[in-house]
């Protein structure tokens, strides 16, 4: 059985279902570190299983309101999540490994598992803006090979096997980017990263994906075990993230929003204990700014939703 660090263990767990939170958390534009900080620090006393964040190397616009999102350095900023909590799994989900050196990640990388005492999960994908591969001079069409090629040598340089680390010792001329860890860094592909679901299975701890309708999700599931039966190996969890729309009606129904819910929390519950019937094993959460105060949501998923999702 692999040696994972922490991490693993507290976002799938063998029997339940764990709930994550994308950061910053219903923030709009740059958030303050500090107000960041207090929210991670209530999100772990509350149980959550784990801190997000995404890669956005440019300010492109995107969406349907041609906005720009504007985020902090992953790394960096989830140094500074990992230095704020004690239990909390942090995460990314994802870093746009074709725009950047794959040994300057495996060096932050290592150095965020070091720093937060094993709480740190890699998730890894190949971006899709043209813009930042033009800005970057990275090839967009070949994206998908990059990312291969990266995902081995950065697999190499994180692994605690010295029998698995000679590719980083090749191409450093037997230099060494940091001691190896003393055990594994989970590795996710983020979307698909233009890879098959067979090369995923093969070569990743797990696979995280978007919402979809719930019929639509179970047929990726399903594609997705099939995947990992294929490849011969240990079942390997499936993690969704989902937009999360909470209202302050328990009972308000759910209504569909593009890549999650609008809901209230006895929805929500009925919800999450249908997906992980499905074989959902982690959640993250990105929550909509709806005028609710912060404390207030995560306050109700944590005393009326999350117990529910542990057995």
């Amino acid at each position: 059985m692999t040696d994972f660090n922490p991490a693993h263990a507290r976002l799938f767990p063998e029997q339940g279902l764990s709930l994550g939170l994308m950061t910053p958390v219903a923030a709009r534009g740059l958030a303050d570190p500090l107000e960041a900080c207090r929210v991670a620090r209530l999100a772990d006393d509350l149980g959550f299983a784990a801190l997000w964040t995404r890669d956005v190397p440019l300010m492109v616009p995107q969406g349907p309101d041609a906005t720009a999102s504007a985020l902090d350095d992953p790394f960096l900023w989830l140094g500074m999540l990992a230095a704020a909590t004690e239990r909390i799994v942090i995460g990314t989900a994802a870093i746009v490994l074709p725009l950047r050196q794959p040994l300057q990640v495996a060096k932050s990388a290592l150095t965020l598992d070091r720093i937060s005492g094993g709480r740190f999960v890699l998730g890894l994908g190949s971006g899709d803006r043209p813009e930042e591969f033009a800005a970057f001079g990275e090839d967009l069409q070949g994206r998908a090979g990059t990312f291969r090629e990266r995902w081995s040598l950065l697999r190499a340089a994180l692994s605690p096997e010295p029998s698995e680390r000679a590719p980083v010792l090749q191409a450093t001329d037997g230099y060494d980017v940091l001691p190896a860890p003393a055990r594994r860094i989970p590795m996710l592909v983020v979307g698909t990263a233009r890879q098959s679901l067979q090369w995923i299975a093969r070569e990743a701890e797990g696979w995280a994906t978007y919402h979809r309708e719930e019929t639509a999700q179970e047929g990726r599931i399903g594609l997705w075990q099939q995947a990992l039966a294929q490849s011969g190996g240990a079942p390997k969890p499936f993690v969704q993230s989902m937009l999360l729309d909470l209202q302050a009606d328990p009972t308000a129904p759910a209504e569909p929003l593009p890549l999650g819910l609008k809901v209230g929390r006895d929805g929500l519950r009925a919800y999450l204990q249908r997906v992980h019937a499905q074989g959902v094993a982690h959640v993250m959460f990105n929550l909509v700014d709806n005028g609710r105060p912060v404390d207030d949501v995560l306050g109700e998923i944590g005393e009326h939703v999350l117990p529910d999702t542990r057995r």
